[in-house]
């Protein structure tokens, strides 16, 4: 298969970290169209023979930071301000409505690491090359976010039993 047809296999996955990385699905569909065109543009940096989905996951990881570095926020919100929660009707709701904002809560590359590995599946030599880290990075930072997410899951209050009256 020719590599230029193998970004068109890549794209259900770019969308699924995309996601994942932005939260929202219209900003995750333009960081992948952005990511493919990028990508296209620039394929003649890309060394055959090697790996391509990690060299599709650094084009979008790249494209990413730079859109993080143009959209600053220039207000401050100060922590005073109230945070609008929103009950979900059924529990399994409400547990990835917990785990999306655990995720947020993250910092970003301790998040960018956590879901190459946990969701993409990449070995932390795929997510350094990705990332452009040492391989000991990864480690240190997938290890600080587990810990974190597992910290912050268990902070959360467990939704009360529902009960039936008759």
């Amino acid at each position: 298969m020719d590599e230029r047809q193998a970004i068109v296999g890549l794209i259900p996955r770019l969308r699924r970290y995309a996601r994942a990385l932005v939260g929202d699905r219209a900003t995750a569909d333009d960081l992948v169209q952005d990511t493919l065109e990028r990508a296209w543009t620039k394929f003649h940096l890309y060394r055959g023979g090697t790996d391509l989905r990690a060299w599709m996951f650094t084009v979008m990881h790249n494209v990413h930071v730079n859109r993080v570095r143009a959209h600053r926020p220039t207000d401050v919100l100060t922590e005073d301000m109230p945070e609008t929660v929103q009950r979900a009707a059924q529990g399994d709701s409400l547990m990835v409505r917990d785990l999306e904002r655990a995720l947020a809560s993250l910092p970003e590359e301790q998040r960018e690491v956590l879901l190459l590995v946990a969701l993409e599946d990449m070995s932390y030599d795929e997510a350094a090359r990705t990332l452009g880290i040492p391989i000991g990075t990864v480690m240190s930072r997938l290890s600080r976010a587990r810990e974190r997410l597992r910290a912050t899951m268990l902070e959360l209050p467990v939704p009360a039993k529902l009960t039936v009256v008759k």
